[in-house]
């Protein structure tokens, strides 16, 4: 395990709650609330996957498990984290791993167009994990085509007509034990070479890069492999 494991809060994640009542009493039911500005406002999530592309192996084994874990199947098209591979690239550019940022502005959450409650939302039984609630998703698709990264963090699961995203394993009724922010994350728990961590710290950008973290040890260290 490495130094993000564990560790308080980022502080800055009530930010939006100083001096603003209201905005607290909607986020402890995990409500958002537009501002004059039209800012839509919504508690940041507590935790985050963190990947190190250098360790990746592109084997699969976390898109296998997080489809399981899931929806009982072992199919790649349902799993909420991707890898993809470019066979015509030199390493480590070869293998991308695709998984969702939780990111703070949210945009999938925001392009939902449920009303009153939206389908996509951060949910405060999950550590305000940003999830979708299949019982209120119309299958519209604008929280995939909302998502700013490529693949889009949010997929169609072409099973049940909705939309699907990684919850960090919170509703995961096949898992076998607790998942979300304070339990398993099944793609972290599988991962063989251990290139995927989960951590309660917000990276400081919402960029690919701000996600990616070295977590080689003494192994890899002796293939001189540690370096960023």
């Amino acid at each position: 395990m490495n130094d993000h494991s564990d560790g308080p809060l980022d502080p800055t994640r009530r930010e939006f709650l100083v001096g603003a009542g209201a905005v607290g009493f909607a986020a402890a039911f995990g409500l958002q609330l537009l501002f004059p500005d039209g800012v839509l406002a919504i508690p940041n999530a507590e935790g985050f996957l963190l990947v190190d592309l250098k360790k990746c192996q592109g084997c699969g084994t976390c898109m296998m498990t997080c489809a399981l874990a899931h929806s009982g199947s072992a199919s790649y098209t349902l799993s909420r984290i991707q890898i993809a591979q470019d066979s015509f690239a030199n390493w480590p550019s070869d293998v991308h791993m695709a998984q969702c940022h939780q990111c703070k502005d949210a945009p999938c959450v925001e392009a939902c167009p449920v009303e009153p409650v939206k389908a996509l939302k951060p949910n405060p039984a999950f550590g305000y994990v940003r999830m979708v609630d299949q019982e209120l998703c119309i299958g519209c698709e604008s929280c995939i085509d909302a998502c700013p990264f490529t693949p889009a963090r949010v997929q169609w699961n072409h099973v049940i007509g909705r939309s699907q995203k990684c919850d960090l394993c919170a509703d995961t009724p096949h898992l076998g034990e607790k998942g979300g922010p304070g339990g398993t994350q099944a793609c972290v728990a599988v991962c063989p070479v251990g290139a995927i961590t989960f951590t309660r710290f917000m990276p400081g950008e919402n960029t690919e890069e701000s996600y990616y973290i070295n977590l080689r040890n003494a192994v890899w260290q002796k293939l001189g492999m540690t370096a960023k």
